[in-house]
Protein backbone atom coordinates (compact mmCIF):
# COMPACT_ATOMS: atom_id res chain seq x y z
CA UNK A 1 0.00 0.00 0.00
CA UNK A 2 0.55 3.46 -0.45
CA UNK A 3 2.28 5.42 2.80
CA UNK A 4 -0.30 6.69 5.37
CA UNK A 5 -1.16 10.01 5.53
CA UNK A 6 0.16 10.62 8.70
CA UNK A 7 3.79 10.22 7.00
CA UNK A 8 4.56 14.04 6.99
CA UNK A 9 3.52 14.83 10.80
CA UNK A 10 5.40 11.32 12.07
CA UNK A 11 8.77 12.83 9.85
CA UNK A 12 7.92 16.23 11.53
CA UNK A 13 7.77 14.30 14.95
CA UNK A 14 10.98 12.49 14.33
CA UNK A 15 12.82 14.94 12.93
CA UNK A 16 12.49 17.43 16.22
CA UNK A 17 13.31 14.25 18.15
CA UNK A 18 16.74 13.75 16.35
CA UNK A 19 17.61 17.95 17.00
CA UNK A 20 16.42 17.26 20.76
CA UNK A 21 19.58 15.90 22.02
CA UNK A 22 21.36 18.55 21.17
CA UNK A 23 19.29 20.82 23.33
CA UNK A 24 19.08 18.38 26.08
CA UNK A 25 21.55 19.66 28.97
CA UNK A 26 21.81 19.24 32.71
CA UNK A 27 20.03 22.84 33.12
CA UNK A 28 17.02 21.27 31.22
CA UNK A 29 14.23 20.23 33.33
CA UNK A 30 10.86 18.42 31.95
CA UNK A 31 9.23 21.89 31.59
CA UNK A 32 11.88 23.46 29.60
CA UNK A 33 12.20 20.08 27.16
CA UNK A 34 8.48 20.32 26.78
CA UNK A 35 8.06 24.01 25.77
CA UNK A 36 11.48 23.19 23.77
CA UNK A 37 9.60 20.50 21.56
CA UNK A 38 6.59 22.60 21.09
CA UNK A 39 8.27 25.24 19.55
CA UNK A 40 10.16 23.23 17.69
CA UNK A 41 6.88 21.28 15.79
CA UNK A 42 5.33 24.75 16.04
CA UNK A 43 8.13 26.21 13.70
CA UNK A 44 7.72 23.20 11.18
CA UNK A 45 3.98 23.76 11.56
CA UNK A 46 2.52 21.38 13.61
CA UNK A 47 0.43 23.39 16.25
CA UNK A 48 -2.05 20.98 17.49
CA UNK A 49 -1.95 17.82 19.25
CA UNK A 50 -4.47 14.94 19.65
CA UNK A 51 -2.97 14.01 22.69
CA UNK A 52 -5.31 16.17 25.38
CA UNK A 53 -3.22 19.16 25.63
CA UNK A 54 -0.06 17.67 26.22
CA UNK A 55 2.33 18.12 22.69
CA UNK A 56 5.18 16.89 24.61
CA UNK A 57 5.08 14.49 27.56
CA UNK A 58 8.42 14.21 29.36
CA UNK A 59 9.64 12.56 32.18
CA UNK A 60 13.18 12.34 33.57
CA UNK A 61 14.38 10.47 36.38
CA UNK A 62 12.52 8.71 38.91
CA UNK A 63 9.37 10.03 36.88
CA UNK A 64 10.51 7.92 33.61
CA UNK A 65 8.71 5.20 35.51
CA UNK A 66 5.69 6.57 35.84
CA UNK A 67 2.44 5.77 33.52
CA UNK A 68 -0.09 8.50 33.58
CA UNK A 69 -2.31 10.10 30.76
CA UNK A 70 -1.28 13.24 29.41
CA UNK A 71 -4.61 14.59 30.35
CA UNK A 72 -3.08 14.40 34.24
CA UNK A 73 0.71 14.83 32.99
CA UNK A 74 1.98 18.70 35.07
CA UNK A 75 5.99 18.93 34.10
CA UNK A 76 8.83 18.63 36.85
CA UNK A 77 10.83 21.70 37.19
CA UNK A 78 13.99 19.56 38.26
CA UNK A 79 16.83 19.33 36.46
CA UNK A 80 18.03 16.86 34.45
CA UNK A 81 21.50 17.09 35.98
CA UNK A 82 24.83 15.23 34.99
CA UNK A 83 23.54 11.63 34.90
CA UNK A 84 19.69 10.52 34.07
CA UNK A 85 17.29 9.22 31.63
CA UNK A 86 14.86 11.24 29.79
CA UNK A 87 12.09 10.18 27.88
CA UNK A 88 10.11 12.35 25.19
CA UNK A 89 6.54 11.49 23.75
CA UNK A 90 5.36 13.88 21.19
CA UNK A 91 2.23 14.13 19.57
CA UNK A 92 1.24 16.33 16.73
CA UNK A 93 -1.32 16.33 14.70
CA UNK A 94 -2.53 18.52 11.16
CA UNK A 95 -6.59 18.03 10.94
CA UNK A 96 -7.57 14.96 11.99
CA UNK A 97 -4.28 13.03 11.03
CA UNK A 98 -1.26 12.50 13.80
CA UNK A 99 1.57 11.87 14.59
CA UNK A 100 3.16 9.47 17.69
CA UNK A 101 6.28 9.09 18.53
CA UNK A 102 8.88 8.68 21.33
CA UNK A 103 12.31 8.40 22.28
CA UNK A 104 14.65 8.40 25.32
CA UNK A 105 17.42 10.07 25.97
CA UNK A 106 20.61 9.31 27.95
CA UNK A 107 22.61 12.15 30.14
CA UNK A 108 26.23 10.09 30.92
CA UNK A 109 28.80 12.45 32.33
CA UNK A 110 27.30 15.57 31.48
CA UNK A 111 26.07 15.42 27.71
CA UNK A 112 23.34 14.09 26.63
CA UNK A 113 22.76 10.86 23.65
CA UNK A 114 20.68 9.06 22.02
CA UNK A 115 22.77 5.90 22.21
CA UNK A 116 23.98 5.09 25.86
CA UNK A 117 27.52 4.19 25.98
CA UNK A 118 27.51 2.91 29.46
CA UNK A 119 26.43 -0.02 30.54
CA UNK A 120 23.74 1.48 33.40
CA UNK A 121 21.08 2.64 30.20
CA UNK A 122 22.88 0.60 27.69
CA UNK A 123 20.75 -3.25 28.77
CA UNK A 124 17.53 -0.95 27.97
CA UNK A 125 18.48 0.37 25.01
CA UNK A 126 19.22 -2.60 23.38
CA UNK A 127 15.96 -4.54 24.73
CA UNK A 128 13.87 -1.32 23.31
CA UNK A 129 15.38 -2.39 19.72
CA UNK A 130 14.94 -6.17 20.51
CA UNK A 131 11.37 -5.28 21.27
CA UNK A 132 10.79 -3.45 17.97
CA UNK A 133 12.60 -6.06 15.77
CA UNK A 134 10.96 -9.28 17.02
CA UNK A 135 7.47 -7.57 16.57
CA UNK A 136 8.40 -6.54 12.76
CA UNK A 137 9.38 -10.19 12.80
CA UNK A 138 6.20 -11.86 14.51
CA UNK A 139 3.64 -9.57 13.17
CA UNK A 140 1.11 -10.26 9.90
CA UNK A 141 -1.46 -8.25 9.11
CA UNK A 142 -4.09 -11.44 10.34
CA UNK A 143 -2.00 -11.45 13.68
CA UNK A 144 -4.33 -9.61 16.73
CA UNK A 145 -3.68 -7.00 18.83
CA UNK A 146 -4.33 -9.85 21.51
CA UNK A 147 -1.42 -11.56 20.16
CA UNK A 148 1.07 -9.15 19.81
CA UNK A 149 0.18 -8.08 23.52
CA UNK A 150 1.04 -11.80 24.53
CA UNK A 151 4.21 -11.88 22.20
CA UNK A 152 5.66 -8.75 23.47
CA UNK A 153 4.72 -8.84 26.91
CA UNK A 154 6.06 -12.47 26.64
CA UNK A 155 9.41 -10.99 25.33
CA UNK A 156 9.28 -8.51 28.03
CA UNK A 157 9.49 -11.28 30.54
CA UNK A 158 11.97 -13.16 28.85
CA UNK A 159 14.43 -10.13 28.55
CA UNK A 160 14.34 -9.73 32.57
CA UNK A 161 12.59 -6.21 32.31
CA UNK A 162 8.55 -5.34 33.42
CA UNK A 163 5.83 -3.63 31.49
CA UNK A 164 5.17 -0.20 33.15
CA UNK A 165 2.04 0.98 31.34
CA UNK A 166 -0.83 1.24 33.77
CA UNK A 167 -2.60 -0.60 31.49
CA UNK A 168 -0.17 -3.20 30.34
CA UNK A 169 -0.98 -2.11 26.49
CA UNK A 170 1.62 -2.00 24.11
CA UNK A 171 0.51 -0.02 21.41
CA UNK A 172 -2.77 1.52 19.70
CA UNK A 173 -3.76 2.15 16.23
CA UNK A 174 -3.83 6.28 14.87
CA UNK A 175 -7.43 7.33 14.24
CA UNK A 176 -9.30 10.54 14.29
CA UNK A 177 -10.81 10.68 17.52
CA UNK A 178 -9.12 9.48 21.21
CA UNK A 179 -11.49 7.68 22.00
CA UNK A 180 -11.73 5.13 18.88
CA UNK A 181 -8.27 3.80 19.24
CA UNK A 182 -8.17 0.47 18.96
CA UNK A 183 -5.15 -0.92 21.58
CA UNK A 184 -2.57 -3.93 22.01
CA UNK A 185 -3.89 -5.55 24.80
CA UNK A 186 -5.61 -8.46 26.54
CA UNK A 187 -8.81 -9.83 25.01
CA UNK A 188 -8.46 -7.53 21.75
CA UNK A 189 -9.26 -9.79 19.11
CA UNK A 190 -9.22 -7.38 15.89
CA UNK A 191 -6.70 -8.20 13.62
CA UNK A 192 -3.42 -5.21 12.63
CA UNK A 193 -4.43 -5.26 9.60
CA UNK A 194 -7.86 -3.81 9.75
CA UNK A 195 -6.15 -0.41 10.81
CA UNK A 196 -4.19 1.55 8.59
CA UNK A 197 -1.05 2.32 11.17
CA UNK A 198 -0.60 1.32 14.42
CA UNK A 199 1.94 2.47 17.07
CA UNK A 200 4.10 -0.07 19.47
CA UNK A 201 5.39 1.33 22.53
CA UNK A 202 6.58 -0.76 25.00
CA UNK A 203 7.39 1.23 27.92
CA UNK A 204 9.73 -1.19 30.30
CA UNK A 205 11.97 -1.27 33.24
CA UNK A 206 14.68 -3.88 34.03
CA UNK A 207 13.60 -5.92 36.97
CA UNK A 208 13.96 -3.92 40.28
CA UNK A 209 15.58 -1.50 38.24
CA UNK A 210 15.25 2.12 38.52
CA UNK A 211 15.06 3.69 34.82
CA UNK A 212 11.81 3.56 32.41
CA UNK A 213 12.77 3.09 28.98
CA UNK A 214 10.76 4.07 25.76
CA UNK A 215 10.61 4.03 22.38
CA UNK A 216 7.90 4.37 20.01
CA UNK A 217 7.57 4.25 16.52
CA UNK A 218 4.40 3.88 13.85
CA UNK A 219 3.87 0.96 11.46
CA UNK A 220 1.95 0.01 8.90
CA UNK A 221 2.00 -3.07 6.66
CA UNK A 222 3.55 -2.78 2.94
CA UNK A 223 2.77 -4.88 -0.21
CA UNK A 224 4.82 -7.85 1.41
CA UNK A 225 2.71 -8.01 4.85
CA UNK A 226 4.84 -6.90 7.43
CA UNK A 227 5.30 -4.34 9.51
CA UNK A 228 7.30 -1.17 8.11
CA UNK A 229 8.58 1.75 9.69
CA UNK A 230 6.55 5.34 9.38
Amino acid sequence: MENPLNLPVQTAAKAVLQQLVEHITPDSTEASIAHLSAQALARLGYLDTWYYDCPAFVLLGSRSLLSISGRDYRPSDEAVGLHNLITVDLSPKSGNVWGDCARSFYMEDGVCRAVPIGDEFGRGYAVERLLHESMCRFTRPDTTFHELYEFTNDSIISAGFENLDFSANVGHSLCERRGDRLYIEAGNDRRLGEVECFTFEPHIRQVEGVWGFKHENVYFFNDVDYPTEL
